[in-house]
């Protein structure tokens, strides 16, 4: 009961938040030079004011920007995200075909720099000040410099150009045939450079806010208290140290989510990766509106969800604290 109250608390707060971001975005889009009419007409080769005239009305761009935004958000109340004109069928069947592949490279993405910051942040601290707390310092604030895009650029060239390691690109073999463990091991291979080229920056960050939690957490009593009733260093570290320096990493982890979600559109651009962000960015440039307003809602559930997953991972690190 507890849990179905939360999620229901957090829709709601929510809701306003996400009916502004779309109203704005509505709005914003009809400040840019063409719509999708102009998109369709640019593909076919050219038409007659006649048919220009008939798409404009068939797609209902002939009438008042607050007409169709009223509409739209009508038909969003009941769950229908409309009708994409460049790509020939419903908005949520084409977001369906996409949200699998941003799926997967944000969960392996977050994964890896949640573990990898957390181990590298882990071994700063105990070993701060000497060379391998240098090391690994020096290292994230190359990865946090560093942009996205050079990373995957850097990455195509000399792991799969040069050394022919891993794919170039791509989510999978194309007509391969591949079935069951065959196919998953293929995408697997395939999202090897994409999920480094994701996670990197963030990995970077998750280390260093992880050896700052662990040097706080390791100067308070309670944690003198324990060494000096007789624990081991790997029982202190590990029960005491570890579980309340964790608080931290897991709040950022659902704060950096919405940012992953947009840094995936660089990356899938990249790599040519069938997902959300590079769906994104071909209903910018083709004016797909109703496209582009269902990936941001889509994407905006999704933050959603992770924060509601963030907040009872947190719960169930510290009991005693209370998250709305």
């Amino acid at each position: 009961m507890r849990f179905l109250t939360l999620a229901a608390r957090r829709l709601m707060a929510a809701a306003p938040a996400l009916l502004i971001i779309l109203a704005g975005l509505f709005l914003l889009l009809q400040l840019a030079p063409g719509d999708t009419v102009d998109a369709l007409v640019a593909q076919i080769g050219g038409a007659d004011a006649a048919t220009i005239a008939s798409l404009r009305a068939h797609y209902q761009l002939d009438e008042s920007t607050s007409s169709r935004l009223g509409s739209y958000l009508w038909r969003l109340a009941h769950l229908d995200l409309g009708y994409s004109a460049i790509y020939g069928k419903p908005v949520a069947a084409v977001i369906a075909e996409r949200l699998p592949a941003t799926l997967l490279l944000m969960g392996s993405a977050l994964s890896f720099a949640f573990a990898g910051g957390m181990a590298l942040g882990v071994i700063a601290a105990r070993r701060v000040n000497g060379w391998a707390d240098g090391l690994i310092s020096t290292l994230g604030l190359v990865f946090c410099a560093t942009p996205s895009f050079w990373f995957g650029l850097m990455g195509i060239f000399v792991f799969a150009v040069w050394l022919d390691w891993v794919p170039a690109g791509g989510f999978e073999t194309i007509a391969s045939g591949y079935t069951g463990l065959a196919r998953i091991l293929d995408i697997a291979w395939h999202l090897i450079l994409p999920t480094a080229t994701l996670a990197l920056i963030f990995l970077a960050t998750y280390l260093r806010i992880m050896r700052a939690s662990m040097l706080e957490v390791a100067s308070h009593d309670f944690i003198r208290t324990a060494r000096a009733k007789g624990l081991r260093e790997t029982a202190v570290v590990a029960r005491h140290i570890l579980r309340n320096a964790l608080l931290p990493m897991v709040t950022l982890l659902g704060l950096q989510a919405g940012t992953m979600l947009g840094g995936s559109v660089v990356v899938e651009s990249v790599f040519a990766l069938p997902g959300l962000g590079r769906l994104a960015y071909e209903s910018v440039v083709q004016r797909d509106l109703n496209t582009l307003l269902g990936i941001v809602f889509v994407s905006a559930l999704l933050v959603i969800a992770i924060n509601f997953v963030v907040d009872l991972l947190y719960a169930r690190l510290d009991p005693r604290i209370a998250r709305s």
